[in-house]
């Protein structure tokens, strides 16, 4: 038997691209296959899914013929040199795993000029409204990255770029909605504090969030021209945006960007 997509590591991000490719009916579910070692998330694979699942990552590398590597990256050495032997040596491999490159997976897979699209997806894959960069890896082809592209593009906007350009990708949208739940987060508690129930501060702040979000990807102003728009001259915005320039929240967010650039560079390989 021969899988059109296999998976090695059935975790959220997998499941979300699965969800994604099912609904648009790009790979039928009997033409999947996943490997986990949890068997709660086997059960959701075949229960939910309806997606053959094993624990044995070895089959799956064997029968596929795109191999989805999601498995954490300190995990990754082990699994790869395990499936070396019996990996498809035709399959396009997608890895979205965070700081591991391409050239890593070919060499632990046996060195044997393997075609790797590595990518950076986001968690909002979930809810349909990803955002995904993909990079060829040495000996990717246009095919392999077509493939690539077809698998995300079901649940996210994909965009291509180099692989040294992943890093930068990774602090920007790939931990980026954790910055954005960060920042709501502090606004329900400051509502709390200026007398609003811990409800009606959420309501405000995620509708809120929600609403910006629409307005700057439907938009045809920039962010600085969408924010110009609210923020009158000593008015209530921009007290509240001056503040956050005095007290260094761009500075922040730079630093912030450029850390977790250099703590992907540091878990890579």
């Amino acid at each position: 038997m021969t899988y059109e997509l296999g998976i090695l590591g059935a975790g959220n991000m997998a499941e979300a691209i699965v969800r994604g490719v099912l609904s648009a009916g790009k790979i039928l579910a009997d033409r999947i296959i996943a490997a986990d070692v949890s068997p709660q998330r086997r059960e959701l694979f075949e229960t939910q899914l309806h997606v053959k699942t094993i624990d044995d990552n070895r089959t799956v590398a064997a029968q596929s013929q795109v191999l989805l590597l999601s498995v954490k990256p300190q995990m990754c050495k082990a699994v790869l040199e395990g499936i070396a032997d019996v990996v498809n040596p035709d399959a396009t491999i997608i890895s979205i795993m965070a700081g591991i490159s391409s050239s890593y997976i070919d060499s632990a897979l046996g060195g044997k000029h393997h075609r790797v699209v590595r990518t950076m997806p986001n968690t909002p894959l979930l809810v349909g409204e990803g955002m995904a960069a993909i990079a060829a890896g040495r000996n990717a082809t246009l095919v392999d990255m077509s493939k690539a592209r077809e698998l995300f593009e079901s649940a996210a906007s994909v965009i291509e770029v180099n692989e040294d350009q992943i890093d930068a990708v990774t602090a920007v949208s790939g931990s980026g909605p954790a910055y954005f739940f960060f920042l709501v987060e502090q606004m329900i508690s400051a509502g709390v504090k200026l007398g609003l129930s811990a409800e009606q501060a959420h309501l405000l702040a995620c509708k809120t969030a929600a609403g910006a979000a629409k307005m700057l990807v439907t938009s045809t102003d920039s962010p600085e021209e969408l924010r110009r728009k609210v923020t009158s001259p000593g008015g209530t915005t921009h007290a509240a945006i001056t503040t956050m320039q005095s007290m260094g929240l761009p500075e922040t967010i730079e630093a912030a960007l450029q850390a977790c650039a250099s703590r992907s560079r540091q878990l890579g390989m």
